[in-house]
């Protein structure tokens, strides 16, 4: 800054008027000088403009988690910015996953779920792909705390945790998707329309690939020396499961996955293949659903009070183990008058009773994302969902009712018996000890 002499100091700068003209051409043409802005801030040349990026973290980045951070990272309108885990190891890996897409170190690492929630105002939605343990209760936090969600499946172990995470988004107006992804696929979603659309008749019959396993264990490992909690917080990583002593089994390579205090039988597969299925089928008369127990290694047969069987297969073995209904993993399908489709994972195509269904298939789907205007990408649909505010393909009211019916068949399984089912109420009809199942403890504080 220059300094003002006085006028009777000996060091006064004496400044001609040629002078002073000059160096106001210079300072105007410094203010004239237009300054660089770069096109990714104006969202030019293939850029999008930051008002337009979706600002996202990740809950839960070890397996499947691992999976849909790349899946969104792919996504131009995404930008990522935090990773949560309870697992110091997974969490850094994520963390350099991020760094690498944007080659920068800007990503922060949380290992808390709950100090994430609280301290990145600037987040508009996250992932959360942990234990299906912290599923409902992660989402129910994250939406209260404004974020929109996308959770892996299955979205709640209980009928009272996905009522809780219905109500939540509905309260906090936040749009969540459950990864229930084949509900986007091509190939699911053409045997879904076709029986939708009344191209096989009236659907009679309805089947979901439900693969049930052998029960739940309900015994504890033997104890071993924790972790750091730096290394892993045990109690966050019970979250609000029952405590038990920590035991190295249930972290590495999904061993949790095999005991009822973190894990479902029916919806572990029922997640995704009863949602397909009821995509198919009109629902806006079922009231009642009646379960069939058939014994403890039997297919177990439903009712739907419009009439539909929708039957919950029992995958004996191999998931990719052929059956009489499809081949594959996750299938599902549809059996009307006119003919009856399928679809699971590995397809090439549907199969169809006659290849004459398959002769509209482009159109189908065409039909499909018009009347829908929805792309055949359950993560795209979730994005754009966030920027719509519409409900995603696979919404609260779809998790619901698809968990509802997977819990319940679970329940009638541990009591062996028939039961009827109020689908509209979410409760057990004339079942005291039934209703009693809807719901589990959670342990402080891990509550909502």
């Amino acid at each position: 800054m220059q300094t003002i002499k006085p006028a009777n100091s000996p060091h006064r700068t004496t400044l001609t008027r040629r002078q002073f003209l000059k160096r106001g051409a210079v300072a105007a043409s410094a203010v004239a000088l237009p300054y660089y802005i770069p096109a990714s801030a104006l969202g030019r040349d293939g850029f999008i403009a930051p008002s337009e990026r979706i600002v996202m973290g990740g809950i839960g980045i070890g397996g499947r988690g691992s999976y849909d951070l790349g899946a969104m990272l792919g996504e131009r309108d995404v930008q990522w910015v935090a990773v949560c885990d309870v697992l110091k190891s997974r969490r850094e890996a994520a963390r350099d996953v991020v760094n690498k897409k944007y080659d920068n170190k800007d990503c922060a690492a949380y290992a808390d779920l709950r100090r994430l929630l609280a301290e990145r105002t600037d987040l508009d939605a996250v992932l959360i792909a942990t234990g299906d343990r912290w599923h409902a209760l992660a989402s129910t936090l994250a939406m209260r705390a404004g974020k929109d969600v996308y959770c892996e499946k299955p979205a709640c172990l209980t009928m009272a945790q996905g009522q809780m995470v219905v109500e939540t988004a509905r309260r906090y107006g936040r749009v969540y998707q459950t990864g229930a992804q084949r509900l986007s696929e091509p190939n699911h979603v053409f045997a879904i329309e076709m029986a939708r659309a009344g191209r096989l008749g009236k659907v009679h019959t309805a089947y979901a690939d439900c693969r049930w396993r052998d029960g739940l264990r309900h015994d504890w490992l033997p104890a071993e020396p924790e972790p750091p909690k730096d290394e892993l917080d045990w109690d966050v990583w019970l979250g609000p499961c029952p405590w038990r002593p920590y035991n190295s089994a249930y972290v590495n390579g999904g061993g949790w996955y095999h005991y009822y205090d973190f894990a479902t039988d029916v919806a572990m597969w029922g997640a995704h293949s009863v949602a397909q299925a009821l995509a198919g089928l009109d629902l806006a008369n079922v009231s009642l659903i009646e379960f069939e127990y058939a014994g403890p290694d039997a297919t177990m047969i439903t009712r739907l009070s419009n009439g539909v069987k929708l039957v919950l297969f029992r995958t004996s073995g191999s998931v990719w183990e052929p059956c009489q209904f499809w081949h594959g993993a996750c299938g599902e399908r549809f059996d009307g008058p006119e003919g009856w489709v399928a679809a699971a994972d590995g397809y090439a195509e549907p199969d169809v009773s006659s290849r004459t269904l398959l002769l509209e298939y482009q159109k189908v789907l065409a039909d499909y994302t018009a009347r829908t205007q929805r792309p055949l990408n359950h993560v795209r649909d979730f994005l754009d969902c966030i920027k719509s505010r519409r409900p995603t393909v696979a919404n609260p009211e779809v998790m619901y009712r698809s968990m509802c019916i997977c819990l319940a068949a679970d329940i009638c399984e541990k009591l062996q018996r028939n039961l009827k089912f109020d689908l509209r109420k979410a409760e057990f009809v004339g079942e005291p000890e039934a209703n009693r199942m809807r719901s589990r403890a959670m342990r402080a504080p891990f509550t909502a």
